[in-house]
């Protein structure tokens, strides 16, 4: 892995306060420079807190935030493990995000590559035929190292040449972004929260263990957001905490 910042905040709210902080510094600046602010959004129960933070924060720019998942589970939206109709749920029924501008990954055509395909297709609508650049990928890391669905020793991990390809959790199926873009993003946060993923950060931040999150490598910055609990593993003993 190359260079990265680190951020160990308390566990509970000021996690998600400072996640809160780093959502607003990245639309600003996008809004300034380019009129709008492309943000991957991410499954699971910590960016769940962050979602339901960002409804309670005011100010925030929803008509120029356009909305991407970094992945998705094969299921429809209105399944209880949709990350989409988590969001949908926490976050895009009580704030004004534009409906032309969410972009869920479509999972009910039965052919998981060819939704991916269609995917693709999607983002070379919005943001053209180069590599998407997001302004802002949020990403967590499971206790296997994966990251998105990028699952270790898959065939997702070699993919170069797709935007959008389908991962793969044993038997299920899933769609994923790439590494080409999440590599491309002007920022990517791993929000990782919670002891059980202690051992797991201290691996992939301290050894060269060839874990799926290991390979994510923006062009941009690349921020580790972590609670006490999951850093509590890490040798920093003359790091204190933040906030």
């Amino acid at each position: 892995m190359q260079g990265f910042q680190l951020e160990i905040w308390p566990e509970g709210a000021a996690l998600f306060r400072r996640a809160v902080e780093i959502w607003q510094e990245q639309a600003a600046a996008a809004i300034r420079q380019r009129g709008r602010f492309t943000v991957a959004l991410a499954g699971g129960n910590t960016p769940r807190k962050l979602y339901a933070a960002l409804t309670q924060t005011p100010g925030i720019p929803w008509q120029q935030t356009w909305l991407f998942w970094g992945d998705e589970r094969y299921v429809p939206p209105d399944h209880p493990e949709s990350n989409y109709g988590m969001v949908r749920r926490i976050l895009l029924e009580t704030v004004g995000v534009p409906a032309s501008q969410v972009f869920p990954m479509p999972t009910q055509a039965g052919d998981p590559l060819r939704d991916a395909a269609e995917y693709e297709a999607t983002l070379r609508r919005v943001f053209g035929n180069e590599c998407p650049a997001f302004d802002l990928i949020w990403l967590g890391v499971g206790e296997d190292g994966h990251t998105a669905s990028l699952f270790p020793g898959t065939a997702a991990l070699q993919v170069q040449h797709r935007w959008v390809t389908v991962g793969q959790k044993g038997e299920e199926p899933r769609l994923t972004l790439t590494y080409p873009v999440l590599n491309q993003a002007a920022q990517v946060v791993f929000l990782v929260a919670g002891a059980s993923k202690a051992e797991i950060v201290k691996k992939a931040l301290t050894t060269e263990a060839h874990l799926p999150c290991q390979s994510v490598n923006p062009k941009g910055r690349l921020l580790w957001l972590l609670d006490a609990a999951a850093a509590a593993e890490l040798p920093l003993p003359a790091v204190g905490l933040l906030g």
